[in-house]
């Protein structure tokens, strides 16, 4: 689901919230809302208040350390795509072929972007990125080294091109985890229930009024925060491709 749009449903849920409590007030007789009622209020939404701080500071830390761990991915691919190009030029001039295949795909990726909705598609005539992958993978294999050092660099670069697919499908598999979303509507739902009871307390004046308002803007930016970092290849939060764009100028060096 879009960050941005499920930011400003969550906006829009914490105002209703807040609506839905100030008819409410109007509604309840007098001694509803006495001093002891109102004590009795704040005890339990304290209660609510500290479990949603601790699930939403929950939700930031997973999501920060999901895109921490992709930036960390990121680095090590390009490590491994400098690694094998040099492991071909080693090689000799039987594998320039595929070095060729290989800064072709950098250069492919870093057009259309690194994200997993468009890394495998086919648009346009591209092949996907598993196909380039393997395309590279096979120009190895073709290799016929002649003594044991073109072996062993033959060896080795198959290995790195391994971790490359490895990496490629390991992002793939993961992109279908995204957000708790269980764990999610309950959070929402504490904090819906919050922004109520704020509602049934408060004086309807522009004062509280702007303070509300700015308190859920501040909950629906964390909320898109959270969202958009669950995506790391995508969204206004993203990696940078930096690391790639430093690889894609060291690929095809003597």
């Amino acid at each position: 689901m879009n960050a941005l749009l499920l930011a400003a449903g969550v906006f829009i849920a914490l105002g209703l919230a807040t609506a839905m409590g100030m008819l409410l007030r109007d509604r309840l007789p007098s001694h509803h809302l006495n001093s002891e009622s109102k004590e009795v209020i704040r005890l339990a939404t304290a209660i609510v208040g500290t479990l949603s701080a601790l699930a939403l500071g929950l939700l930031i830390a997973s999501a920060k350390s999901d895109y921490d761990d992709a930036q960390t991915e990121l680095g090590a691919t390009a490590a491994r795509i400098v690694l094998l190009d040099r492991l071909m030029a080693q090689y000799g001039p039987d594998a320039t072929d595929a070095r060729q295949l290989l800064r072709e795909l950098i250069e492919s990726r870093l057009d259309h972007g690194w994200a997993v909705e468009t890394s495998d598609d086919q648009l346009a005539g591209r092949a996907p990125a598993y196909r380039e992958i393997e395309a590279v993978q096979g120009k190895l294999r073709a290799l016929d080294p002649q003594d044991d050092v073109h072996r062993l660099i033959q060896a080795r670069a198959l290995e790195v091109s391994g971790h490359l697919a490895e990496g490629h499908w390991l992002q793939i598999e993961s992109a279908d985890e995204g957000l708790p979303w269980g764990f999610f509507i309950v959070l929402i739902y504490w904090l819906a229930l919050l922004f109520g009871t704020f509602g049934l307390q408060a004086p309807a004046n522009p004062t509280v009024l702007t303070i509300i308002i700015v308190c859920a803007l501040s909950v629906a930016g964390a909320v898109f925060a959270i969202s958009d970092m669950a995506n790391p290849y995508a969204g206004l939060i993203r990696i940078s491709d930096k690391p790639l764009q430093g690889a894609l100028g060291r690929l095809g060096t003597p």
